[in-house]
């Protein structure tokens, strides 16, 4: 069999493995956003047998042939076909020592765990999370323990899964920076920051009215509306079964009207991600495969770089005016933008400014890596949560679900929190590069952002899915990755906006 007959074979149960892909990421929707509580567990037991499927199929003995032979020797393959078989190879060595059995162990695990953290937070009761949490914990290390290719640490293997080039040592160096430089101006902003007006923040706009600001919004971004899907569930995320079906979701809070615009630009920077890739990066089956910092990236940039400016501000300033009419008469275009960006500690990390925002981070990763490594217990992370909250941003949860519970991440995956202030860091020397090409204040101000998802496109969508992080900022920003430039951001815009 030449070449091309085993990759143009493979192709063909790669795309079966795909539409079972597709149709257990719809499960997985449904089960956050449509399903009521006594089918959440029916739409768990469904999506685990069609992953056992997907198992079968790609390490059935054909697949796993193809796959070696056609690593060992990529002859006449072209460069996307290359890229899909060294992600194939990648995904085969991490799962290769895995029964069907355990697969759909691990699947059931993450259903259970789900489940239970979205009835424990409902209840603020962190103790019916953490039994399935632990056992959580325990299936990730055992399915660590399979593979032959491990990182240094449990975390470190966790980290290099969703960054590529991520490891505790460079993870360590970046969160110290963040803590030597946000802690101590967050304080400075604290003891001599002046007073900023808020008290509207938390008049209530209807969600009819929430939901014509998102899609609105959604457009302004430059998202195709008829490849675009908008939804509400508990935690917002977005998701996508190829580049003509991406999925928005969103949560409204009638007396919190500026949270969801935030969402939206965060969930529509990720949907913009989904949209734009080339069509053949479909095709060769190489599509979404940049790193989780690289898509926050995109998120961060449109939720705080450009949303929280003072263009974006000016830009959207006279549309609410519109859409809640008398409701902000009081309020001007300048408080408006302050208000948005105060820097106050808060205890819900999706609510946080984009000051904050870091801190929020930080907490989880310091946490994270200690009970993915065996150094921090189940039982002590409740505590240990409310002890960094007191002593990195001076407050205390007052429940389980406005602490440990907030998030949705640990009841299915470790590792990825770091991505959104990697992501975070990523984007602001993107932004530098941007403006060296394009009058982008002068474009946000007009309320039409899609000038900046073209040139988006064409520098930074069109090649992250074939490169790691090192390589991408080099191609996109001509140098290597600058956390300093972030930092350097962050401390002049609030230094600015609380005159300190």
């Amino acid at each position: 069999m030449t070449n091309r007959e085993k990759i143009e074979r493979l192709g063909s149960i790669q795309d079966k493995a795909d539409v079972y892909g597709r149709t257990v990421g719809k499960l997985e929707f449904d089960l956050q956003c449509l399903a009521p509580p006594d089918g959440m567990d029916r739409a768990a037991r469904d999506a685990a047998e069609l992953e056992q499927v997907i198992f079968e199929l790609t390490h059935s003995d054909e697949y796993i042939r193809l796959i070696c032979e056609l690593h060992e020797d990529p002859a006449d393959l072209n460069e996307l076909e290359k890229a899909w078989i060294e992600y194939a190879y990648e995904d085969y060595s991490q799962t290769k020592n895995q029964s069907p059995e355990f697969a759909k162990q691990m699947s059931l695990c993450v259903s259970k765990a789900y489940q239970d953290w979205y009835s424990a937070k409902m209840a603020a009761d962190y103790g019916q999370f953490r039994d399935s949490f632990a056992e959580l914990i325990s299936m990730v290390r055992k399915s660590i323990d399979l593979r032959d290719d491990k990182k240094g640490t449990y975390y470190d293997t966790c980290l290099y899964d969703y960054e590529k080039e991520g490891s505790v040592e460079d993870m360590d160096r970046f969160f110290n920076a963040v803590r030597d430089r946000v802690i101590p101006l967050i304080r400075d902003i604290q003891e001599r920051g002046k007073p900023i007006r808020t008290d509207f923040m938390r008049r209530e706009v209807e969600i009819p009215k929430q939901e014509k600001m998102s899609r609105q919004i959604l457009k302004m971004e430059g998202l195709r509306e008829n490849a675009l899907v908008l939804s509400t569930t508990e935690h917002p995320f977005t998701t996508n079964f190829g580049s003509c079906d991406v999925r928005v979701t969103t949560h409204y809070h009638e007396d919190n009207f500026v949270d969801n615009i935030f969402t939206t630009l965060h969930e529509g920077g990720h949907a913009l991600f989904m949209q734009n890739e080339p069509e053949e990066f479909e095709k060769y089956h190489v599509a979404d495969h940049m790193t989780a910092a690289m898509h926050e990236c995109i998120s961060r940039f449109f939720e705080n770089l450009i949303g929280r400016s003072e263009d974006f501000i000016h830009a959207i300033y006279l549309e609410i005016q519109k859409a809640c009419p008398g409701l902000f008469e009081d309020v001007s275009e300048r408080e408006l933008y302050e208000a948005v960006n105060v820097a106050r500690p808060g205890l819900i990390r999706t609510e946080a400014d984009e000051l904050t925002y870091m801190v929020h981070i930080l907490i989880r990763y310091e946490l994270e890596k200690g009970f993915i490594n065996g150094d921090i217990s189940v039982d002590e992370l409740p505590e240990l949560w409310r002890e960094k909250y007191r002593d990195y941003l001076g407050i205390v949860p007052e429940n389980d679900a406005e602490g440990i519970l907030q998030d949705m991440h640990w009841s299915s995956y470790f590792g990825y929190f770091p991505s959104y202030a990697l992501g975070s860091a990523y984007g602001y020397q993107i932004l530098r590069k941007m403006k060296q090409e394009m009058n982008v204040s002068e474009i946000v101000r007009a309320g039409d952002l899609s000038p900046l998802a073209g040139w988006l496109k064409e520098h930074v969508f069109s090649c992250a899915s074939l490169l790691k992080p090192s390589e991408w900022m080099v191609r996109v920003t001509g140098e290597p990755f600058r956390v300093d430039y972030y930092l350097d951001y962050l401390d002049v815009k609030f230094r600015s906006l609380y005159n300190i």
